[in-house]
């Protein structure tokens, strides 16, 4: 059986079977500039698109599939320090983003200290590409 990807980030996949993600939060900004006016209120202009972040939030049951190893992966892309190409499971190509934040909480411990379900978090922000 194939497994099926939800997302890529460059070299890594979220998917059913490894690193699968349970909600996608998306945000964007918009920057406006106060411009201060005597005896008036300020009046505001639009000085162009702020920060766009999506927040990739699941589960991982290790022992059930891909390992314990997989928020690793999601860091050593990080350390990579590039933007990375994303693209969703329909194809659509997101453009280059970068990780900013991962984080794991660790529950139902083993006598050895391996967890059997980690909930993770991995934030990633636009790159901002460049006018062609």
């Amino acid at each position: 059986m194939r497994d099926l990807v939800m997302m890529a980030l460059g070299a890594f996949r979220f998917g059913i079977f490894n690193g699968g993600y349970q909600s996608f939060r998306r945000e964007a900004a918009y920057r406006w500039e106060a411009l201060e006016r005597i005896g008036r209120a300020p009046a505001h202009q639009f000085t162009g698109p702020g920060v766009q972040t999506i927040t990739l939030e699941g589960v991982i049951y290790p022992h059930f599939r891909g390992g314990l190893r997989q928020i690793d992966l999601m860091r050593a892309q990080a350390q990579l320090g590039l933007p990375l190409m994303l693209v969703d499971g329909a194809g659509f190509v997101w453009r280059r983003w970068v990780i900013t934040q991962v984080s794991e909480t660790r529950t139902a411990l083993l006598a050895d200290g391996a967890p059997r379900k980690i909930a993770f978090s991995i934030t990633l922000a636009a790159y901002g590409e460049d006018a062609a």
